[in-house]
């Protein structure tokens, strides 16, 4: 079954359980029509990588806005973002850990041979495909900058 297949089935699943699944249903409902916009962008049906992307993407908004809001003390919003991640990340393959993106990003330097941090755009260049979906974009790149740096 598809990812957006899957996002369906619990969509019905939520309205089915009422109101324990209101915060649940109203984030997949979100990330439906997320779907359906980037369809209608792209004049074609998502692939699942395209999937994963724009969970991906949603995850990241969230990620943003909650820092901004804790910065901000509204623990109250900031309680209800990371309840949507918590959903979202339900979807999106198993995160890898910190330890598996250093040896990843170990290898790509060995790799490329990088002179410097002039060179970090080759690294993420080849590390980035490879993680998409999998690992928080922030961290590659502080990871990177680390190695490098």
């Amino acid at each position: 079954m598809s990812l957006k297949q899957t996002l369906t089935e619990d969509m019905k699943a939520a309205m089915k359980a009422r109101e324990s699944g209101k915060k649940r249903l109203s984030v997949i409902r979100m990330v439906l029509s997320s779907l359906k916009n980037a369809e209608i962008d792209k004049k074609a049906e998502l692939s699942e990588d395209e999937v994963i992307e724009v969970l991906s993407r949603e995850v990241k908004k969230r990620k943003d806005a909650l820092e901004e809001y804790e910065r901000a003390g509204r623990q109250d919003i900031a309680d209800g973002l990371r309840d949507e991640i918590n959903i979202l990340m339900n979807y999106l393959p198993e995160q890898m850990s910190e330890e598996e993106i250093r040896r990843l990003v170990r290898e790509v330097i060995d790799e490329v041979k990088p002179s410097g941090p002039r060179d970090m755009g080759k690294v993420m260049g080849k590390l980035m495909p490879v993680v998409k979906g999998k690992a928080d974009g922030k961290l590659v790149n502080l990871i990177v900058k680390e190695l490098i740096g």
